[in-house]
């Protein structure tokens, strides 16, 4: 196992963004969290927003939704939640005053992204959807977690939350992960933040049939592009460790049979229309692969 974690860090070492290798050493080598908030404000824009393909699939340097969404995780991720620090009140202020906001989703897709190396699901076009709770729920769940209550902001973001929640009870099962997981991550913030919602009992446990129904069960796939359980649960305290356990546990299995021998993990996408770009974004993604693997394996007690 100690070979594993080696094998991991050598390749961040070598390869990593600085943002990247902060976090690694935030969680790994007793690093600082003041280094991953001031590396990540690198990222962040005069508006508050965030760009500069901090989410690696999108080059773009202007503010997007989606952007400041994968700041948002970051925050998450090492625990920082004070309304009260710069960073944190600029992703709130741009959330309110963004213009890629229109009463109800932030967009998920904005036009700039064009002029830029992009994936093409980061491409936008005419038929680009404006109705997706991706990532507009966990984007609501932020703001209650850590905006001021009362604000104009807070109320906006109850009446999303509100309005998520109605159409997920009133829907089928999501076939998008990613939307499923901007639910959870909004379930979790409301459960932090101490927000009561009408049918909330019930979105709750439909949220933990949509996870199920959404986790891949073939394993034998999971070498492609599927759900797995670590993007629902990360360690054995997880309340959905008694659904998830002992997919999770597999997946642990599947995790250190397939590093590399350079200490990475494959990553199960590509983008073709850049290919320099997508060359640098892969070692990005496969670092953030990396901590994210270890993570997983360390609060499932593997590592």
């Amino acid at each position: 196992m100690k070979e594993v974690y080696l094998k991991a860090r050598g390749f961040i070492y070598r390869n990593a963004r600085p943002l990247d290798l902060a976090r690694f050493r935030f969680h790994f080598e007793a690093g600082k969290k003041e280094d991953v908030l001031s590396v990540l404000s690198y990222y962040q824009n005069a508006d508050g927003g965030f760009g500069h393909a901090l989410e690696p699939d999108a080059w773009n340097p202007a503010s997007s939704p989606i952007q400041t969404w994968a700041a948002t995780e970051i925050l998450r991720e090492i625990e920082f939640f004070d309304g009260g620090c710069s960073l944190i009140k600029g992703i709130l202020d741009y959330l309110e005053n963004t213009p890629y906001f229109d009463g109800h989703f932030w967009a998920n897709i904005i036009p700039s992204n064009n002029l830029h190396p992009h994936a093409p699901w980061w491409r936008k076009g005419e038929d680009a959807p404006h109705d997706d709770y991706n990532p507009t729920a966990a984007l609501a769940g932020f703001i209650l977690r850590c905006g001021r209550k009362g604000s104009a902001l807070h109320v906006r973001a109850r009446e999303i939350v509100q309005n998520a929640i109605s159409d997920f009870l009133s829907g089928g099962f999501l076939e998008n992960m990613h939307t499923a997981a901007c639910y959870l991550r909004m379930a979790e913030y409301l459960e932090a933040a101490g927000e009561s919602f009408s049918d909330i009992g019930a979105f709750r446990e439909k949220i933990k049939a949509q996870i199920s129904y959404s986790v891949e069960k073939r394993i034998e796939l999971w070498n492609s592009y599927v759900c797995r359980p670590s993007l629902f649960m990360k360690s054995k305290s997880s309340p959905l460790h008694s659904l998830l356990g002992e997919l999770a546990e597999y997946e642990c299995e599947f995790i250190l049979k397939t590093q590399a021998e350079d200490g990475s993990w494959p990553v199960p996408w590509s983008w073709d229309d850049y290919p320099e770009a997508w060359a640098v974004s892969k070692n990005w993604w496969k670092a953030d692969i990396i901590i994210k693997h270890l993570l997983f394996l360390k609060g499932i007690g593997r590592i």
